[in-house]
């Protein structure tokens, strides 16, 4: 019996080494912006690091970047949250921290990423806006390489959904685009520069100025149009600037807890 019970105690204490191992430690000196694989710069991390301080600074809520090359035959939503939980993001008594895991794509393994919340900030980023903020400001950025612009993105979002300056309904309506939506404004550019033309022809006796005028016009209206489209809701939204310039180091998680709000993606 003995022997048993020294046996179980052993394979336990291995199991929890090995489990340990899988998820790495609290950084320290503590920071937010975690890359374990060197996929920022130094100069993209700072960037990073100095919004989420300022927002840690302002009103209290952490938002984490971790990442990791590999995340050890977990499904990133349970590697998120256990992550979250063993680093105790957020402050204890009002659970207002939020995790990014990025495991980025390489030649043998599809890219993973996921967003957790900690309860106090699930009224703020719910569910179905972590969804949409991953499919539209991370992954199509992620797709052409471009992992500080998903990273930048997506924190920006997240810092003006915490900070009140939109709601998710808004974010969420806004990224709803009809897959013919840009057809609109090409419909309305083609009406209006056939009417230019069209009254423009009936004016050749002026030696031809007013066709000239017309054609200037047109491609004026064209090109104002045409910059028009494509917008992110991004730049709908002006509150995340005010998160640029950071206050001193991070302090530390203060001991927030995650009930498993989120969404994940892959590309």
């Amino acid at each position: 019996m003995h022997k048993i019970n020294l046996i179980s105690i052993i394979f336990l204490l291995s199991f929890g080494s090995l489990w340990s191992q899988d998820f790495p430690e609290k950084p320290n000196p503590p920071r937010l912006v975690n890359d374990y694989v060197g996929l920022l710069t130094p100069q993209q991390q700072k960037a990073l690091e100095r919004k989420l301080v300022a927002l840690s600074d302002t009103n209290g809520t952490q938002i984490a970047i971790v990442v990791v090359e590999s995340i050890h035959g977990y499904d990133i939503v349970d590697y998120s949250q256990r992550l979250a939980q063993k680093w105790n993001i957020g402050q204890k008594k009002d659970d207002n921290g939020a995790i990014i895991v990025l495991k980025p794509k390489t030649s043998s393994g599809k890219g993973e990423v996921n967003i957790d919340v900690g309860y106090g900030l699930e009224p703020y980023i719910p569910d179905i806006t972590s969804k949409r903020i991953i499919e539209n400001e991370m992954i199509p950025n992620f797709k052409q390489g471009n992992y500080y612009g998903g990273l930048d993105a997506a924190t920006n979002v997240m810092i003006d959904l915490v900070s009140g300056h939109f709601t998710p309904d808004q974010y969420n309506k806004s990224g709803r685009q009809s897959p013919f939506s840009f057809l609109v404004p090409l419909i309305i550019m083609i009406v209006v520069i056939s009417m230019i033309f069209r009254r423009g022809s009936g004016n050749q006796t002026m030696g031809g100025r007013s066709n000239n005028s017309s054609i200037w016009t047109a491609l004026l209206l064209g090109s104002m149009m045409g910059g028009r489209g494509g917008s992110s809701f991004g730049n709908f939204s002006g509150g995340s600037g005010s998160f640029g310039g950071g206050g001193g180091g991070f302090g530390g998680f203060g001991g927030g807890s995650f009930g498993g709000g989120g969404a994940s993606g892959s590309w």
